[in-house]
């Protein structure tokens, strides 16, 4: 164990004895339950994330030595599934990021406690109206940890090799018309971008277009069929076009970045995820762009996403204050920003993002360029995935890979999928 990380976990948890490796498999902190008064932090990421938000917990504690923590964090998929035993047992932790499909699950779940009015959390930095927006149902009992848009995603490399500039007004149908062209005439044999309708934000983008909703404020799916069937629509028509990569060879409907990242133009993604995805192909240079627009897309179709964290409702009356200060450090430290950075997003805090980024990376800055352009745009309300919904992707997975084999139209299989995810929401 690093001289580092043996001091953060002496000086959060009183502990020193469990490694983090064996931490990170049972999915528990040393400290347990928040023994010795400990505050039990949850996150997930890979092993860069868990580095720098380890220190970032070193640069806590520093500033607050009377407060231990003891930290839980794993993949994303890990962490969802130990956050599910946690809530069977009741065992939650303290403070902890809220996947994008459970915001309302968890809620419904009563995990979050109210937030107003809590001695020590800090929201000094955020009007009243941004506070507003960051209530659910009127209540303020989560936060957002980090900020992010869909966008399109080009490769400047391979743009200037095969002498070609993207459209300077991207609507679906120039996008899709230039993508075939480039497939079919570039000497590199590049494909225009991924097989990729199982992209949730775009697709979101893509409804909200049409004046559709992903998910009404009445928790339904407000998806109707003919906006996913015309969504799978304008894919396979690349598909069949040769303009993506095949299935076999993305390896399923769903690619690894690393997997396509050298063989495509352009990819559609979450604005934040150019600062890891770039780092895979060092040889390439990366930008980002406002997603295509249909000439007659509907007002307010723009959207921010808020990625949540919480305080349990469980949380002991004697973590309360220590909680909120956790919470308040991850809202407001410029060291924590410039240990963890934005590949999660950029922080809801505007001060702290002007602060960040003078010394941000070139791709971190097109992260910020992006989020503020769409940030100034109208945006109409959009809501949270309703409970029973959480396996919507997996669904829409099953349903395209039926098509592309040949198994199902595509209207039948956005009937399919529409009637699957209703089912769901109902069962729950």
């Amino acid at each position: 164990m690093s001289d580092l990380t043996r001091r953060s976990f002496l000086t959060w948890t009183g502990a020193g004895v469990l490694s983090l490796a064996a931490m990170s498999l049972v999915g528990c902190s040393p400290s347990g339950s928040g023994s010795n008064g400990s505050v039990r932090f949850a996150w997930w990421g890979g092993s860069d994330r868990q580095r720098a938000y380890l220190k970032a917990l070193d640069a806590f504690t520093a500033e607050h030595p009377e407060i231990k923590v003891a930290p839980e964090f794993g993949d994303y998929d890990a962490y969802q599934e130990r956050m599910t035993t946690q809530m069977a047992a009741r065992d939650v932790p303290d403070v902890f990021w809220i996947p994008s499909p459970a915001v309302l699950t968890y809620r419904g779940a009563g995990l979050y406690r109210d937030l107003d009015g809590i001695e020590g959390l800090d929201l000094s930095a955020f009007s009243a109206e941004q506070i507003e927006s960051f209530r659910l149902g009127g209540t303020l009992d989560t936060l957002p940890k980090s900020v992010f848009s869909p966008v399109v995603r080009y490769n400047t490399t391979f743009l200037d090799e095969d002498g070609v500039t993207l459209p300077d007004e991207l609507t679906w149908d120039s996008l899709a018309e230039f993508l075939v062209d480039y497939a079919k005439d570039n000497p590199e044999g590049r494909k225009g971008t991924t097989y990729g309708p199982y992209h949730d934000m775009p697709f979101e983008s893509f409804l909200r277009q049409r004046g559709e909703d992903l998910w009404t404020e009445d928790g339904r799916l407000g998806a109707t069929v003919d906006g996913v069937a015309a969504w799978i629509d304008w894919w396979e028509k690349l598909r069949k076009a040769g303009a993506t990569t095949t299935v076999s060879e993305q390896d399923g409907i769903e690619p690894s970045w690393s997997q396509v990242g050298g063989k495509v133009l352009v990819t559609f993604a979450n604005s934040n995820h150019i600062v890891d995805d770039a780092q895979a192909f060092p040889d390439y240079v990366f930008d980002q762009r406002d997603m295509p627009a249909a000439p007659d897309a509907a007002a307010g179709h723009h959207f921010t996403y808020y990625s949540r964290f919480a305080m349990y409702s469980g949380v002991p009356e004697d973590r309360i204050q220590p909680a909120a200060a956790l919470m308040s450090f991850n809202l407001n430290s410029p060291e924590l920003l410039s240990l963890v950075g934005l590949s999660a997003g950029a922080p809801p805090n505007t001060a702290l993002l002007d602060q960040y980024e003078p010394d941000a990376t070139p791709d971190e800055q097109k992260v910020i360029a992006v989020t503020r352009e769409i940030a100034a745009t109208e945006q109409r309300a959009r809501f949270e995935a309703p409970a029973g919904s959480g396996s919507w992707r997996e669904l829409m997975i099953r349903e395209l890979e039926e098509i592309t084999l040949g198994q199902k139209s595509v209207p039948d299989a956005a009937s399919a999928f529409v009637s699957a995810v209703e089912s769901e929401i109902a069962g729950a």
